[in-house]
């Protein structure tokens, strides 16, 4: 209460409730036709999180007013904007605030500075420009906009913040687009809490009238509150969904420009050209790509550019296995996600009957891959394939398995844990061998041989993994019966 008795004007965001919360009304449709554990095959890279969702509160108000460690105000270079959110920050926070962003000297575009809350219910105020939208400049703008939530996020994890109350930072006068503003606003708030979920206790999205219902039209792309939801969310992700941290991908950029023009190029490579780079959002670059593709066939370029390019190169397939139409290799069901092994790692099932190699273009197989395992291949996995009954046909060539083993991220082969060779042959064996030995390297000490379900089943429980019936069929014939009454999934 204040001296006159009134209530207070400022919301305590605990008396907001939280995004998973608010899901009895917007759901009611999604739980007449409940998803099956068994007939998921593919997870979104945004996969059902209760204990982020609880973080989350989307709430129609003033950020103002929001009583929590800090909220953000979004300006211009010079911090001295005149938009409706600015405007209303500096009313309730008095006078002293303007002396304070003096001090700053202007911020910019994509950075964010901290300043005192001053007469505000919040201790903080995070300062941050968002970045004037052209379609012709969309890339940069993106990653400018990307590094305004991403700079704020930061700063609020060095600053110990409980509580971050975020405004649309992509204010009208920018002319940025809401939508694609908002789907890169809930990308990095979710990437951040998924790597550093611990430093904050709650994010709070405060909207406008006008724009509350896109919030609420995307947030369940990004924080499902439900399997229901999730899976039908997926098919209205955007094909570029950012990288593990929620920045834009886009590999085909390389914005030459530095912030020491006058200094001529060092010839020692990449590490030398990235030393003149600036560090905000409109500086950033990358070395000159001729000169790295001439230094390559010299043998001259380091290991650390190499690693660049190669990821450069994924990039754009990444890229490419988001925006193409893979329906029809995913309607084959050869590569699946199920439970987690004894270890907590997550399960990736291969399977080779259904992969008719001779009739699928075995590029977008390639692509279909990457498309699944991009989000994946983050944390630790092992990988089930069953070689169970494969012909001629199904033969994946060692060609192509050396194209994917030199394509994928480091991330991938870093994290794989096992590879469980179901049902091999004789055949199989040598060629896998061989394959280990002399094409690829790393990849034969993960290998394991499995003859039988059961032997499977000491790594992997059963209700963990979904099992083609044909496998369940084969095994009980080739080792006995014990596996036929273990029920086969229905989707398979």
């Amino acid at each position: 209460m204040d001296p006159l008795g009134a209530p207070s004007q400022f919301v305590d965001i605990d008396s907001l409730p939280s995004w998973s919360n608010v899901c009895e009304a917007t759901q009611a449709d999604s739980h007449q036709n409940p998803v099956e554990k068994a007939q998921v095959s593919v997870r979104s890279p945004f996969p059902y999180r209760k204990d982020l969702n609880t973080k989350i509160v989307l709430w129609k108000g003033d950020v103002a007013l929001l009583n929590c460690t800090a909220i953000v105000n979004t300006s211009n270079e010079s911090l001295t904007d005149k938009n409706p959110v600015s405007e209303s920050i500096f009313m309730h926070a008095g006078p002293d605030l303007k002396d304070e962003l003096q001090k700053l000297k202007g911020c910019r575009t994509g950075e964010a500075k901290l300043t005192k809350g001053f007469n505000l219910a919040a201790r903080f105020i995070i300062h941050t420009v968002g970045p004037k939208y052209k379609s012709r400049y969309r890339t940069a703008a993106e990653s400018s906009l990307y590094s305004c939530y991403r700079n704020v996020l930061q700063l609020a994890k060095e600053q110990a913040m409980c509580s971050v109350g975020f405004c649309v930072i992509n204010s009208l006068k920018r002319c940025y687009p809401l939508e694609d503003a908002t789907h890169i606003a809930l990308r990095t708030v979710r990437r951040f809490l998924e790597i550093h979920g611990e430093t904050l206790e709650k994010v709070v999205f405060a909207v406008s009238e006008l724009e509350e219902a896109t919030y609420q039209k995307l947030m369940p792309l990004y924080f499902p509150r439900s399997l229901e939801e999730e899976i039908q969310s997926l098919p209205y992700l955007p094909a570029d969904i950012g990288n593990a941290e929620g920045e834009p991908v886009v590999p085909e950029r390389q914005i030459r420009i530095t912030e020491k023009p006058g200094i001529p190029d060092d010839e020692e490579g990449l590490e030398a050209d990235l030393s003149f780079i600036g560090s905000h959002a409109f500086a950033r670059m990358e070395g000159d790509v001729d000169k790295q593709r001439r230094l390559i066939l010299q043998g001259q370029l380091s290991e650390a550019a190499l690693q660049k390019q190669h990821q450069r190169n994924y990039n754009r397939w990444l890229c490419q296995a988001r925006a193409e139409d893979l329906s029809d290799i995913a309607s084959l069901k050869a590569l699946y996600q199920t439970g987690v092994d004894n270890c907590g790692r997550t399960v990736m099932v291969v399977v080779g009957r259904n992969i008719p190699v001779t009739l699928i273009d075995m590029e977008k197989a390639l692509l279909y891959f990457i498309h699944v395992m991009d989000h994946i291949a983050v944390k630790e996995y092992v990988l089930v394939y069953f070689h169970t009954l494969t012909n001629d046909y199904n033969q994946l060539d060692s060609n192509f398995l050396k194209k994917l083993y030199d394509v994928v991220d480091a991330k991938y082969k870093r994290n794989l844990k096992a590879l469980y060779f179901v049902h091999p042959t004789f055949r199989s064996k040598v060629s896998t061998w061989f394959f280990t030995t002399f094409t690829v390297s790393g990849l034969k000490d993960k290998i394991h041989y499995v003859e039988s379900l059961q032997q499977l089943f000491t790594a992997i429980p059963p209700e963990q993994i979904d099992l083609p019936p044909f496998v369940l069929e084969y095994d009980a014939r080739e080792n006995g019966p014990y596996y036929s009454s273990y029920p086969p999934s229905p989707d398979l």
